[in-house]
């Protein structure tokens, strides 16, 4: 008899704790339909890629669900490919807000940092 071990798969994305809190305030004033948010890369900006966060109202067969202390994240199942390894954040300051990404897969970014390309 052989021993195998169960390993668990590490998420394409990691969340940083300001984002997963992010997160968590969107799903509280979020429609009543919507079961969690999702992160996708749609064809946009001058560089190819853009990250898109949305809420959802169902879940698709090939996305990734991680379930965070706030909410459900899902990670488009197209998109994962060029997400895979990267850190997602929440940075505010007094001028801008937003989600903010480390995506070891992007080989450049457009100008203003709108687009990116693999």
């Amino acid at each position: 008899m052989s021993d195998t071990t169960t390993r668990k798969i590490p998420a394409a994305v990691t969340l940083t704790p300001a984002a997963e809190e992010r997160i968590a305030e969107l799903m509280a004033k979020a429609p009543d339909d919507a079961i969690g948010v999702k992160l996708s890369t749609p064809r946009r900006g001058c560089s190819g890629l853009a990250y898109s966060v949305d809420y959802v109202s169902q879940e698709v067969k090939f996305d990734e669900k991680i379930e965070t202390p706030g909410g459900t994240f899902y990670i488009d199942g197209a998109s994962v490919l060029y997400l895979v390894g990267s850190l997602m954040d929440w940075q505010a300051d007094d001028f801008t807000a937003g989600f903010t990404f480390e995506n070891p897969n992007a080989l450049g970014t457009c100008g203003c940092g709108e687009s990116f390309m693999v």
